[in-house]
């Protein structure tokens, strides 16, 4: 992926390393603080490379927020890496000064893992889809959780992260990234971008960014938000194939397919939203 980028746009290639002070692609393995920058570079290089679609409705998950905003002219390209950036490392900083938080994907009923969540006061992080929930919190309760989790039926994954994401964990990252878009230009996109944490278009594009850090991802909500929007055809601009998955749970009578795959698909109405 690395290479794409280089190729892509080597401009935000040489903008991370000056903002990570490294090539963050090296560095993926050791935190969000080289995720963050490396995965952003990384969604803008493939859909650069595939010719700057634009889609009636955008969307992002967590970080693929910014990506989506950039791509609909909402925020500069340059500043949404320098927010990646940002965010990767103040979510990094406040991950080690509360050490050991971490995330569990919840696979299978529903009702099973939200009762998982309350029982042992966790936080549902990431409402992916049905059957796929993720809780942030403690690293002790969430090896509990796990155990009891499986008592119920349930399949657990412990992700690789080290910190409780999307939780009131992370607040000590807030009135930073709040500096930082304070200096950001934002502009009104050129398409309707949803937020992933209400659901809705965003109404205040640096208010819901800051707030992003310590409220859930409500991406199954967020789905069906643009399913009732007319959106019947989706598309993954990020590496990997995660969110074309989730929105064939989620919505399973509608297209979903990642960005490399569009290419060989004649278009149809509506135009694709983007994941």
């Amino acid at each position: 992926m690395r290479d794409l980028v280089e190729s892509a746009r080597p401009d935000l290639l040489d903008l991370a390393v000056a903002e990570v002070g490294e090539d963050p692609f090296s560095r993926v393995e050791d935190g969000t603080a080289y995720v963050q920058p490396a995965l952003y570079c990384a969604s803008l290089a493939l859909w650069e490379a595939a010719g700057r679609p634009l889609p009636a409705f955008a969307a992002g998950h967590s970080l693929g927020e910014l990506a989506a905003l950039a791509a609909a002219g909402g925020i500069a390209t340059d500043d949404g890496l320098r927010l990646a950036a940002k965010r990767g490392r103040l979510m990094q900083e406040a991950a080690e000064s509360e050490p050991k938080g971490g995330m569990l994907a919840l696979l299978g009923d529903d009702a099973a893992a939200r009762r998982v969540a309350a029982r042992n006061s966790l936080t549902i992080a990431n409402d992916n889809a049905p059957g796929q929930v993720v809780l942030s919190g403690p690293g002790d309760v969430l090896d509990g959780a796990a155990e009891g989790a499986r008592n119920e039926g349930l399949r657990a994954v412990r992700l690789a992260v080290k910190g409780a994401f999307h939780t009131p964990a992370m607040a000590a990252a807030v009135p930073d990234l709040r500096a930082a878009l304070a200096a950001v230009d934002v502009r009104a996109p050129r398409v309707t971008v949803l937020s992933s944490i209400t659901a809705r278009p965003f109404d205040d594009i640096r208010r819901r960014l800051a707030e992003a850090l310590v409220r859930p991802v409500r991406w199954r909500e967020t789905l069906r938000a643009l399913n009732e929007g007319g959106v019947r055809r989706y598309v993954e601009t990020g590496p990997g194939k995660v969110l074309k998955g989730l929105v064939r749970r989620t919505l399973p009578d509608v297209e979903a397919l990642t960005l490399s795959e569009l290419g060989a698909r004649p278009p149809r109405e509506p135009e694709p939203a983007r994941a």
